[in-house]
């Protein structure tokens, strides 16, 4: 089982930003599960009152999926960590295809994030796989394709007059 220490040596992200948890297993190259408590105490809840029907309590679909994106980000720097984006490689989302959501997730539930690393083509990883809450599917995850690029060759050049 892999905590937040660890967890914060391979992600740049933080609160209320790092969406994941824990690694509780993990064989590198190959596959990670990895959990994410929702909670009413999130930032995304603050607004919402005591008449605010149930559905609108939903963890939003664009964080659900990019806490399993970020679940695949633990994997995918397990070997070789940097959580500088200002230096080193820096991690970068390039697309997703065939992403289901099944239901809804409320707060009171754990996800578990289910990542499976597809192939790696030089810098460019795939992954696939699924987020589950007791048992239950709750989003499904054809290909989510990241990129790893150097640091140096994002950073704006100076413009020239």
């Amino acid at each position: 089982m892999t905590g937040q220490r660890d967890i914060r040596a391979r992600l740049p992200h933080r609160f209320p930003m790092l969406l994941v948890d824990r690694v509780v297993d993990v064989v590198p190259g190959e596959r990670l599960t990895a959990l994410k408590a929702v909670t009413c105490n999130e930032p995304w809840y603050e607004k919402l009152g005591p008449q605010t029907p149930e559905e609108d309590f939903a963890y939003p679909k664009s964080l659900l999926v990019e806490s399993w994106c970020q679940s695949a980000g633990v994997l995918a720097t397990w070997d070789d960590p940097n959580p500088d984006v200002l230096d080193g490689q820096v991690m970068l989302f390039g697309s997703m295809t065939g992403v289901e959501f099944h239901r809804p997730v409320l707060p009171g539930e754990v996800l578990e994030h289910r990542v499976r690393l597809d192939r790696r083509v030089d810098d460019t990883v795939l992954f696939e796989g699924e987020s589950r809450s007791a048992g239950e599917a709750v989003m499904s995850v054809g290909r989510i394709v990241m990129a790893f690029r150097p640091a140096e060759a994002l950073r704006p050049t100076a413009a020239t007059t």
